[in-house]
């Protein structure tokens, strides 16, 4: 639960990370084009968005590996421009590409990452037995990191971030490419860190389950505009309906027109999944649908009835899903970065 959803009275604490009409530009491109956002202390804010939509851009921008084209940014109280040391200090980042040393062991790697952070023997040896109470590594610790899988290298990457107990942890699409199992431990871990630790974590992700799973509030990017922020059930229930899909095969221009007019029909559209129905009540609709359906030429595979996803809301607003590729701009085709 947020700081701020705990506090009873008085001044709301210090939000842990705040951006003001951000900008950031490649050349003509604008990979960010004027972001506004406040992420709480204590929360867990996914920032969700297709490929080249800005999000590993903004990361960048806050961690200070980017200096932003206009605009301010905020974390842990200092500005990413004029006080990065400051910043880097407070923060922990564990990035899509993990720079990892396939000739250390673990505990070396995590070793040094605490003296180039300044802390002491004693201190580091503290501090690497507690990330690895926190980060599910066991005795692979002590073998070369050349010997992990992709899943041990993500978790070894998350132990490096939190050696100096940073106040603010970034994560950038943590599970990009892990298997299941992988990504369930790496959740259950950023969970923990959060409840027991109450860390704030920003967690960058184009997986529409994991932002609804792990965020306090999720904000959406598109084209390096924000255009929806708040809790995933909240804005899920802005759709305010529920939604019937209808795979079919055939062709029948009439069929779209003899839907819209049945009654509770708030919206019909063809889309990839199918015949895409928004309906006041979806289980008083699905017979009257198949009904209808049965009069056209259409022959009927199957019919799903709902509830509203983050996609759906994606798609409301932008008119396109959130993993329909890249966007369009973006430099090389790829994440605007």
């Amino acid at each position: 639960m947020p700081d701020h959803a705990r506090a009873t009275g008085g001044a709301l604490p210090a939000p842990a990370v705040r951006t003001e009409a951000l900008f950031r530009h490649f050349g003509r491109v604008a990979a960010l084009n004027g972001i506004d956002l406040e992420v709480a202390k204590g929360e867990i804010y996914g920032f969700l968005g297709p490929n080249g939509a800005g999000k590993t851009t903004l990361v960048r921008v806050l961690c200070t590996l980017l200096r932003p084209s206009a605009g301010h940014a905020r974390v842990a109280g200092f500005d990413v421009v004029s006080d990065p040391q400051e910043v880097r200090l407070r923060i922990g980042v564990a990035l899509q590409e993990a720079a990892l040393d396939d000739t250390q062991t673990g505990r070396e790697l995590l070793t040094l990452q605490g003296r180039l952070y300044g802390l002491r023997t004693r201190e580091i040896r503290a501090r690497v037995g507690e990330v690895l109470d926190l980060v599910d590594i066991g005795e692979a610790i002590d073998r070369r990191i050349g010997t992990y899988s992709g899943g041990m290298k993500r978790r070894l990457d998350l132990a490096a971030a939190l050696i100096h107990n940073p106040d603010v942890l970034f994560l950038d699409e943590p599970t990009t490419g892990l298997d299941p199992a992988s990504r369930d431990s790496v959740w259950a871990e950023v969970r923990r860190l959060n409840s027991e630790l109450g860390m704030t974590i920003f967690l960058t992700t184009q997986y529409l389950e994991e932002a609804d799973a792990l965020a306090d509030r999720v904000g959406i990017i598109s084209r390096g505009l924000l255009v929806a922020e708040g809790p995933p059930e909240v804005l899920k229930r802005s759709i305010g309906h529920d939604l019937i899909v209808v795979q079919v095969e055939g062709e029948d221009p009439d069929a779209l027109g003899t839907l819209r007019m049945l009654d509770g029909i708030r919206s019909v559209a063809m889309e990839e999944e199918g015949i895409v129905l928004s309906v006041s009540e979806g289980a008083a609709a699905l017979s009257p649908v198949a009904i209808a359906l049965n009069n056209t030429r259409l022959t009927v595979k199957s019919v799903t009835l709902r509830t509203p996803t983050l996609d759906d809301v994606f798609r409301k607003l932008t008119g396109s899903h959130i993993d329909g590729g890249h966007q369009a701009g973006a430099p090389d085709g790829g994440d605007a970065r």
